[in-house]
């Protein structure tokens, strides 16, 4: 039974199936990998606003819980001039990379924090068509390439459904094409789609609204899955019901959406240690999810 503390071990689903079962990172994570295992743990976090995160002192908290090697940040609402005061939020994470929406300030927008030095950074996907909103950060790392993304949501009304379906998500996915013939590429953020009916507590009730439209989850199967990538969390835990997204008073109850993924390609999928979520932090609306990488 579900306690008050601990709400994500509760089954809330309208349409669970036999042999599903409540994600409980208390009793579902492996163990950890001994320090004779080569790996990098990387975090992947919208914090809906990084002030607030930055205000409780959740970071340092979160590094020296989870002694992350990397932290994904999505919905950071940065200005380029407030960057300057968030480049040192966490001792010993000597590298942190930032990406601004200039279309609209105070929206979007992604940031990297790191204690690996990458071998490069980009930003954007290379269409400035796509790249006013901040929410496309790539770190090059010897063994892969790591893209922090926030995907537009489809909004109030779908008003960018088309906008989102018919030409983010192609570009988006063409970049990442391009980067795997390179070397493999992992896919860190919050893609905005609840991609399967278990991802999403009342499916029925949810089609209209956006992350869970057909379009999206289709344009994810065409544009992800059909490319070769694999859903980790998914892979590691086929028949477990964990969100990532809690809407207002939601959470109590563990009424979610499971939006943030670690996508792979699927050459280094079975170098994946670990994929799993962080329901108890609740700093922002989201939870951070976590990857452990054998490199």
């Amino acid at each position: 039974m579900a306690s008050r503390q601990e709400p994500w071990t509760k089954l809330a689903h309208s349409k669970k199936q036999p042999g599903w079962v409540a994600y409980n990172p208390r009793t579902m994570r492996p163990q950890p990998l001994g320090d004779d295992t080569k790996h990098m743990k990387i975090l992947s976090y919208n914090v809906n606003g990084v002030r607030n995160v930055v205000r409780s002192g959740q970071f340092s908290a979160l590094a020296q819980r989870e002694n992350f090697d990397v932290l994904c940040l999505q919905e950071t609402h940065l200005k380029e001039g407030d960057v300057k005061d968030f480049k040192n939020l966490i001792a010993g994470y000597d590298y942190s990379y930032w990406s601004c929406s200039v279309a609209r300030l105070d929206y979007s927008g992604t940031g990297v924090i790191s204690r690996v030095k990458p071998i490069s950074v980009q930003y954007g996907i290379g269409t400035a068509e796509h790249d006013q909103e901040g929410r496309v950060i790539t770190l090059e790392f010897d063994n892969f390439y790591l893209v922090n993304a926030y995907v537009p949501n489809s909004g109030r009304g779908l008003k960018r459904l088309l906008y989102r379906v018919d030409d983010w998500d192609p570009c988006f996915s063409e970049f990442v094409e391009k980067l795997e013939s390179f070397k493999p590429v992992i896919v860190a953020g919050d893609l905005n789609c609840a991609c399967q009916d278990m991802d999403i507590h009342n499916p029925p009730m949810k089609t209209d609204d956006a992350g869970f439209t057909e379009e999206e989850r289709q344009s994810f199967e065409i544009n992800f899955t059909m490319r070769g990538f694999v859903d980790t969390f998914r892979k590691q835990h086929p028949n477990a019901v964990g969100y990532t997204f809690w809407g207002e008073n939601q959470r109590s109850n563990n009424k979610g959406w499971r939006l943030d993924y670690f996508l792979t390609s699927g050459s280094i999928i079975d170098r994946v240690h670990d994929s799993y979520i962080l329901p108890d932090v609740t700093n922002s609306d989201h939870s951070p999810i976590g990857l452990v990488l054998k490199v």
